[in-house]
């Protein structure tokens, strides 16, 4: 598997991102996460939807929790033809809590922790960390990358404007 040494940082320190990186125009790769209900989610289960995939380290962080909040709000001012996923290597239970806790109820959180087919075929695993990085992904209802956004310091935000405005071109 390709490793991408220096890909990334935490709070300044260099990480390994596994995987090889994922370029807009590259179709989506295949993947197979676990709901909150336990069930699978894969690359095909909202096909023909424009799905942004928003991937953080744990929804249990300060950063993580503000990006799927910012997510869930913007949310609703998108077509019922977007899906957005918050990405992580929590358990479903924990995601679970999270979204009852804080309200989230347009993004569907969704779990690498059984499968971890996720975290390599979009080259986000950090192999220092056992982690996800954080980064945005968009992709048409074609299954093409139109927007992909790895955040270079994991403790930084995303991109926000710029993921929404490819979601908008992709509709």
């Amino acid at each position: 598997m390709a490793e991408r040494a220096n890909a990334a940082t935490f709070k300044g320190k260099p990480l390994t991102l596994v995987g090889a990186e994922v370029k807009v125009g590259d179709r989506s790769p295949h993947f197979k996460l676990v709901g909150n209900d336990l069930s699978d989610i894969d690359c095909t289960s909202f096909h023909g939807k424009v799905r942004v995939l928003s991937v953080a380290p744990s929804l249990d962080t300060p950063v993580c929790a503000a990006q799927t909040r910012t997510f869930n709000k913007e949310a609703i001012n998108l077509s019922e033809d977007v899906v957005i996923l918050s990405v992580s290597l929590d358990l479903p239970f924990a995601l679970a809590r999270f979204c009852g806790a804080e309200g989230i109820e347009r993004v569907i959180t969704a779990s690498d922790y059984k499968y971890r087919s996720f975290g390599e075929a979009y080259g986000v695993y950090v192999r220092e960390l056992g982690l996800l990085a954080r980064a945005v992904f968009v992709i048409d209802k074609d299954d093409k990358i139109v927007y992909a956004e790895y955040v270079a310091e994991v403790t930084n935000e995303p991109d926000y404007a710029a993921a929404f405005k490819a979601v908008k071109a992709a509709l």
